[in-house]
């Protein structure tokens, strides 16, 4: 007799989180509701989302996916009053998809069969799939491969003339339903963040730039002593409707410069001229130790001035206490 039990299939879900007012705070209570299922959650925080690894909270709390799905849903409205878009698979890659595809307040679960797989995936667009960038799915289109379909059906040697051996190799298998990629539990990373409320609504762009890059010499200070970098600065403005830029920076960072000409940029391009900002705020995110700066090599000594500058009004700080210096020059002007 054949003892052999068929290998019980994976149950991943992908959560987007859809609050009226987003903050740290509330990120870090709503991936805590999640933990209290399964303590298998990977935090994603640039979109407000999360995976989990359902597999073995199934048993433990004895319900489907369908009934844990709902259950959590459940728990998110009523401790924190937050919907979500739910989409959960056999796979992070159909998870992440059946997720994007669903309104908020809603859940869409895929079985693990072959035909509910070939039915949210196939007449997908190319761009749908995880890995798929939108350069990929222009090069792809101009071989006619348009769907996630094309891709599943387009011969794997095709696919690596096209997009090279890895890539090609991990489209094809994601066109079949395959993903072995696992839910990584992590922490939530660290950000650092710094706001201004005007008195009123303010139309005066200078005192847009100025408030911004007193910020911008807050949040920097504030990296250093901690001896921490940032990898991603967020801008948001709040006025009558709620702007967020979330823009990369090009390497980590805690000096002001870099910070002030990545802050500048969106707080240029969003033609503030008739706005009335109440508030601004900038977010250092996903910190990391100073220790993993990387710093480019330079023809003049330009960098290292700003710096030891930096240095030294870091300096005055500590001892005489925020507000008694400014780099006005650390905000790049326009070109």
């Amino acid at each position: 007799m054949n003892t052999t039990s068929r290998p019980r299939p994976r149950a991943i879900l992908r959560l987007h989180f859809h609050p009226a007012e987003r903050s740290e705070e509330l990120y870090g209570q709503l991936l805590a509701v999640v933990d209290g299922i399964s303590s298998r959650v990977e935090p994603q925080p640039a979109d407000w989302s999360a995976y989990a690894d359902l597999t073995g909270a199934l048993a433990y709390w004895g319900r489907d996916v369908e009934g844990l799905v709902a259950v959590l849903r459940l728990r998110l409205l009523a401790l924190h009053g937050v919907r979500c878009s739910a989409g959960a698979g056999p796979t992070r890659s159909i998870a992440a998809i059946a997720a994007d595809i669903t309104p908020p307040g809603s859940a869409n679960v895929v079985g693990d069969t072959p035909y509910e797989i070939a039915a949210l995936l196939r007449t997908k667009a190319t761009s749908a799939l995880p890995g798929i960038g939108p350069q990929t799915a222009k090069t792809l289109a101009r071989y006619g491969i348009t769907t996630i379909g094309d891709i599943a059906d387009t011969p794997p040697a095709t696919l690596q003339r096209i997009l090279g051996t890895t890539a090609a190799r991990q489209a094809y298998d994601r066109a079949h339903g395959i993903d072995e990629r696992p839910v990584v539990p992590g922490a939530v990373p660290r950000s650092m963040s710094a706001s201004h409320r005007f008195d009123r609504d303010e139309l005066d762009l200078d005192r847009h730039h100025r408030r911004a890059l007193g910020l911008v010499q807050d949040l920097g200070g504030r990296l250093r002593t901690g001896g921490e970098i940032a990898q991603a600065l967020t801008l948001t403005l709040t006025y009558a409707d709620r702007t967020q830029t979330t823009l990369t920076l090009t390497e980590p960072t805690a000096h002001t410069p870099a910070l002030a000409a990545n802050a500048r940029q969106p707080l240029t391009g969003l033609g503030l001229q008739r706005a009335r900002v109440r508030t601004i705020a900038l977010r250092a995110e996903r910190l990391r130790p100073v220790e993993d700066t990387v710093r480019q090599l330079t023809l003049d000594g330009r960098d290292d001035k700003l710096h030891r500058l930096e240095t030294g009004l870091d300096k005055a700080t500590a001892r005489y206490g925020p507000g008694i210096t400014g780099a006005a020059a650390a905000f790049p002007r326009a070109g």
